[in-house]
Formats: structure tokens, C-alpha cells, sequence
């Protein structure tokens, strides 16, 4: 049997998820990080994007969050974000609204427009498709 190690993923709203995995993936504030069992102990921030947590069968569940922290502990795995929602459960129809709203935000660049919200803006929405479009690739639709 493999070696797991137990991750909570747990938004402001309610716990997301509970249970044994063989590794996490996020996407931290320096990049792309994958966590095994006996990783070192470690506190990052995440950005918006995703999570993927590799059961012990063999298969991958996607959440999506709009970034917070992970911490690393010998046996637990946290992750506390704003907002998390598994990657199914996403709006793609908000998502692009939103993304296309701040597109055209930054395009119009007012003089009262604050950039760094717009931005954020931006980034969470592209996350957001970005985890549906990797959800979809991942059950092969």
C-alpha cells in the first residue's frame, strides 16, 4: 500500500475536503508545488488556481481556490483559503463573464481605474477556467 498523508482543504463557507491522499498539487506564490508524505514542514501562500489531490486509487480530484495558505505538517496538509469549491462545482459562465468584464476594464484604462483589482480580477477568473478546462481534460470530455 502506498504512503498517504491527510489533507484538509477548508474554505471561510465550510470544509471542502477531508482524507487520506499519496500527494497534493497547488499552485503556490513561487509556482507549481507538489506535496508526499514526509514533505518537509512548510507555510506559502497560494494564488488563485488549483488543487489536485491524488487518492490512493489512483485518481485525481480538482478544487478550485482563490488563493490563501498550505501549510505542511508531518501528517497534515492544510489548506485555508477564501473561497474553494471543487473544480465541478466552478461557473463557466460567470468565469468568463468576469474575465471578459476585466479585459475590458484594463482596455478602456480609465483614469479612476484601480489596476491591481482589476487585475485580481483577472487572474481569479482565469483560474477559474483554467481548473474547469483541466477537470474536463482529466475525465477525457
Amino acid at each position: 500500500m502506498a504512503m498517504t498523508i491527510h489533507v484538509d482543504i477548508v474554505s471561510a463557507e465550510k470544509e471542502i475536503y477531508s482524507g487520506l491522499v499519496e500527494a497534493v498539487f497547488a499552485t503556490a506564490s513561487m509556482g507549481e508545488i507538489g506535496i508526499y508524505p514526509r514533505h518537509t514542514p512548510l507555510l506559502t501562500s497560494l494564488k488563485p488556481g488549483e488543487v489536485r489531490v491524488k487518492l490512493a486509487n489512483g485518481t485525481e480530484e480538482q478544487f478550485y481556490v482563490s488563493g490563501g495558505v498550505l501549510e505542511v505538517q508531518p501528517h497534515v496538509v492544510t489548506i485555508l483559503a477564501d473561497t474553494a469549491m471543487r473544480a465541478d462545482d466552478v461557473d463557466e459562465a460567470a468565469a468568463m463573464a468576469a474575465k471578459e468584464a476585466a479585459e475590458k476594464s484594463l482596455a478602456e484604462s480609465g483614469e479612476k481605474l484601480d489596476y491591481a483589482e482589476v487585475q485580481a480580477q483577472l487572474a481569479e477568473a482565469s483560474a477559474q477556467l483554467r481548473t474547469i478546462q483541466r477537470a474536463r481534460k482529466a475525465a477525457g470530455r
